[in-house]
């Protein structure tokens, strides 16, 4: 007895380790993009987003301000100014004028250039240059220094994708192709489901069977028939080929095999004691599958409701086949895969995108997550 309570206690420790370990690998990533999506692009190019609460140190260059600012100031010519913005975050460490010798005067400290020139670059990014003689030319003295960058977050990414990159028309034609394309499968999938656990009918078995097959058929295989087919009806109708609808009718047959298979195990494992009461009180099977199994599958819904969004939401291939590339066509995903290629280099502006694509899922998921192990597992014991 002593045993099996030690078996159950290092069994029961194993699961929560191993959830533990799939939450931190899962959630990781995530707070990467999300910590790297606010930070600038100097911040990304010289440290790790682990490191954006920490102070951290680069090298950077500038130059002083030309002949036409100097001043003249107890009988030297001066000029001042400031190596940074003033929005710049940035504490100078060390300067100098040499390429070969970056840091070679601290903050504060002055440097003696040529012919009696002084330079002082302060810690704020402040400098004067000071000459005994007037300043010729309007190249100014160039300086190297090394600064320490505070920890600084901003949403400015934030604004530049929404509203400068097209991420913003994107999103809504995500949403437009998503909606409908999880509506709609889970609707037909739930009355095939009910008739295939409850209605008699010949080749019954025989339509079970063909879409258990279908959900070994490889999508990529499909595509290019189905796509053939829609451009043929639609040119038969005078339907454009690149249309939402054509998306919502593809999305719709690809889910629909899972969705029927997923949604019958759950619907031939309710009671049959209800149905029978249900048929003696003179309901007809519309009734009975509009008034009690619709209810009582919501978990299972749900669960494909959450397998159906993500897979459209995510979709990029079936969205350039059957939707288009166009500006006002292009999905979510599409939009990021653009950006990727012209803009492969611009880390913040990416992973802003990126955080932007997962907002949605995540608020899905998190929404139904309660009917999601559930509507899994029901129907998996017993079946009609």
């Amino acid at each position: 007895m002593a045993a099996r309570a030690g078996q159950s206690f290092f069994q029961r420790w194993g699961i929560h380790l191993a959830v533990l370990l799939i939450v931190i690998v899962w959630t990781i990533p995530i707070l990467g993009i999300l910590v790297s999506s606010l930070r600038d692009r100097d911040q990304i190019a010289v440290s790790g987003w682990w490191t954006a609460m920490t102070t951290s140190a680069q090298t950077g260059q500038g130059r002083t301000a030309g002949a036409d600012a100097q001043v003249e100031r107890d009988g030297a010519f001066v000029i001042s100014g400031s190596l940074f913005e003033d929005s710049d975050t940035r504490r100078i460490i060390s300067y100098g004028t040499r390429i070969q010798a970056p840091t070679e005067h601290e903050a504060g400290s002055i440097a003696e250039l040529r012919d009696g020139e002084t330079l002082q670059v302060n810690e704020d990014g402040s400098y004067e240059n000071i000459s005994p003689v007037a300043f010729e030319g309007n190249r100014g003295q160039r300086v190297f220094f090394e600064a320490s960058t505070l920890a600084s977050f901003t949403t400015e990414n934030y604004r530049t994708v929404l509203f400068s990159e097209g991420i913003g028309r994107s999103f809504i034609n995500s949403l437009t192709v998503t909606i409908p394309a999880t509506i709609i499968p889970i609707l037909i999938a739930a009355f095939a489901a009910y008739a295939l656990a409850w209605m008699k009918f010949p080749g019954r078995a025989i339509l079970i069977a063909v879409i258990i097959g279908l959900l070994v058929v490889p999508l990529q295989m499909s595509l290019i028939p189905l796509l053939k087919l829609y451009n043929g009806v639609g040119a038969f109708f005078g339907v454009p080929a690149k249309t939402y609808l054509g998306i919502w009718l593809a999305h719709t047959g690809f889910g629909l095999p899972f969705a029927i298979y997923l949604l019958r195990s759950y619907i031939a494992g309710l009671p049959r004691e209800i149905m029978e009461s249900a048929r003696i009180d003179g309901a007809s099977d519309f009734e009975i599958f509009v008034k009690i199994v619709l209810p009582l599958s919501f978990p299972v819904l749900a669960s494909f409701a959450i397998f159906q969004f993500l897979w459209v939401w995510n979709d990029l291939l079936v969205a350039m086949v059957f939707l288009g590339s166009g500006s006002n066509q292009l999905v979510l995903t599409g939009k990021l895969n653009a950006l990727l290629g012209s803009r492969g280099g611009d880390w913040e502006i990416l992973t802003t995108s990126a955080f932007i694509t997962i907002i949605v899922p995540l608020i899905v998921f998190f929404s139904l997550q309660r009917y999601f192990v559930r509507g899994l597992l029901a129907g998996s014991v017993k079946g009609g």
